[in-house]
């Protein structure tokens, strides 16, 4: 099962969250695959509006559905039937939400079934180029420059990893290196490559000086709780890096409404695909719940960006180095941020 399902302890459908005595999710008996979520999950305000709705079996979403999962392995439209695509906007946080979402029963299917692992990995190891295995390079080099520790003293923890690339990378450069996998294929490859791999429930048994949550949180139906749950397992002086798809314009996007755009496009609707990415964040509402988690920001140096940058020699990734730190550090946009605890 790969962990862009609801993760076992979190993920676990529930119908009520006992410290509050507020119902998290109804169970909608006449939609069988699905569970409708009916607060933010980032913020828990209950203040919403419907963005865009259309059923998951009927075109444009059903056509979307069965281009992004046929080269992947398939989709089984039967078991969506009944369910509805609803985007919902807080208006506390301004994140936008999947209403409903996979049940238990159809997020096996999805992650086990129509996302073949041996063609994801295939495509996995074809997609990635130099500057992919460079940008994990460089970004663990300033983690470590910045914690400014021997990597033999570091642990280095992959939430929801995927196949190990980025806790590989960590090792290589002398961190104690971890990784968290629901999916059995992705475990024993990290394990292969010596990846430590561990359980959910062995979490709190560990503390660790850098957690790298990467594409994971606009997969998980309770966002806050995972990220509070991930605080735990961190250092005092600890970094926690999320990376999230940018939804900071997806309703002009959506407003368009072209479904048949590439990822990566002007009018891509990734940040919202459906049935895997359920919430779509932007700068503001990524922030704003990491400050309910108890985190804040970290702004790294410039000066410390630009001494880990690697890959000059060609004018993309060159580019990419001069203007990306600018981006982020100084103008404060997208939603790839580092967080420590709150400081007293």
């Amino acid at each position: 099962m790969d962990p862009r399902q609801n993760l076992s302890g979190l993920g676990r459908y529930k119908k009520k969250r006992s410290s509050v005595n507020h119902i998290l999710y109804i169970v909608n008996m006449s939609k069988d695959n699905f569970i409708t979520r009916i607060f933010c999950p980032a913020c828990k305000s209950t203040t919403h509006k419907v963005i865009y709705s259309c059923e998951f079996s009927a075109p444009p979403v059903r056509d979307y559905i069965e281009a992004f999962y046929a080269p992947q392995g398939g989709v089984e439209l039967k078991y969506l039937e009944g369910g509805r695509f609803t985007l919902r906007e807080c208006s506390a946080c301004g994140v936008i939400y999947q209403e409903e979402i996979p049940n238990e029963f159809l997020s096996q299917k999805l992650y086990e079934e129509w996302l073949d692992p041996e063609i994801a990995l295939k495509q996995h190891l074809d997609s990635k180029d130099l500057n992919y295995y460079s940008g994990y390079a460089q970004e663990i080099m300033m983690l470590i420059a910045y914690i400014k520790a021997i990597p033999s003293r570091l642990k280095f923890f992959d939430f929801a990893m995927g196949w190990g690339r980025w806790a590989m990378i960590a090792m290589a450069f002398g961190c104690e290196s971890y990784g968290l996998e629901l999916s059995r294929s992705m475990q024993e490859y990290a394990r292969s490559h010596g990846i430590q791999v561990i359980s959910w429930d062995e979490m709190p048994h560990y503390r660790f000086d850098v957690i790298n949550a990467e594409e994971i949180l606009e997969h998980i139906a309770e966002p806050l709780e995972t990220l509070s749950y991930l605080k735990n397992s961190l250092k005092a002086e600890g970094i926690i890096k999320i990376s999230v798809p940018d939804g900071h314009d997806i309703k002009r996007r959506l407003s368009i409404s072209d479904w048949t755009a590439p990822k990566f496009s002007k009018n891509s609707l990734n940040a919202v695909s459906p049935l895997e990415h359920i919430n779509c964040f932007n700068r503001a509402s990524l922030t704003r719940m990491a400050d309910l988690a108890g985190l804040e920001i970290v702004n790294m140096p410039l000066s410390l960006q630009y001494a880990c940058s690697t890959n000059w020699r060609m004018i993309k990734p060159a580019l990419r180095n001069i203007l990306y730190p600018l981006y982020r550090s100084v103008l404060k946009r997208g939603t790839h941020i580092f967080l420590r605890q709150k400081q007293s």
